[in-house]
């Protein structure tokens, strides 16, 4: 089994910025992909950010050019920082991890954008 825990969500203004932080621990294998997906109260899960093993990316258009996704030094520690966050960035933010057809979720981290 893998486990995650996120932390560093919270309340910040418009334009402020916010990093968030996964922690992989269990049966993590070499090769996975890891990403944040965020949540808004009566709209579906979104994908906002990926990276895989390897350091490929993939972001969302809405996430292009504000937020940035990367790994730590141990590669079971993904980041996701962003910037310039609007009120429409709130949402409840979650990590997902992927690998060999196995899908596990963080509980999630609430970011709200509010002035």
């Amino acid at each position: 089994q893998v486990q995650l825990v996120e932390s560093g969500g919270g309340l910040v203004q418009p334009g402020g910025s916010l990093r968030l932080s996964c922690a992989a621990s269990g049966s993590i294998v070499s090769y996975n992909t890891m990403g944040w997906y965020r949540q808004a109260p009566g709209s579906e899960r979104e994908l906002v950010a990926a990276i895989t093993s390897g350091g490929s990316t993939t972001y969302a258009d809405f996430a292009k050019g504000r937020f940035t996704i990367s790994r730590g030094n141990a590669k079971n520690t993904v980041y996701l920082q962003m910037n310039s966050l609007k009120p429409e960035d709130t949402a409840r933010y979650y990590c997902k991890y992927h690998a060999w057809g196995m899908d596990r979720w963080g509980q999630g981290t609430q970011v709200t954008i509010s002035s």
